[in-house]
């Protein structure tokens, strides 16, 4: 058997195509974008993933139990039980330097690696 005859007995398929005009008009507007575009809201995650981030850093200074104390200058000391607030700040501010640490290396990595053709 050849595949030519199992293909004669199978179903023609509808297809949609550009060529020869076989759309109508109604039909080729159905693609067409609708309306207004969305909102971009990239602020708002942004914002959200640094909520997150405060109450992860206000969560790590309260699970662990022994207090933390840390000294800015040498006048000006925290520590995570008496300033929790200040602390837990501290510990977002490092988690944030770490980020951004990150980021900047990934965007000088791919600028080298742009440079040298890697």
């Amino acid at each position: 058997m050849k595949t030519t005859d199992l293909m004669s007995n199978s179903q023609k398929k509808t297809t949609w195509s550009l060529q020869d005009n076989k759309r109508s008009e109604e039909q080729r507007d159905l693609f067409k974008a609708m309306g207004k575009s969305g909102k971009r809201r990239h602020t708002l995650y942004v914002l959200v993933g640094l909520l997150i981030l405060l109450v992860f850093s206000f969560l790590l200074t309260q699970i662990y139990k022994e207090t933390l104390e840390t000294c800015l200058t040498s006048t000006f000391c925290i520590d995570s039980k008496d300033n929790v607030i200040l602390y837990s700040l501290y510990v977002f501010f490092n988690i944030l330097i770490i980020i951004f640490a990150i980021i900047g290396a990934y965007i000088v990595g791919k600028k080298l690696g742009n440079y040298f053709k890697v």
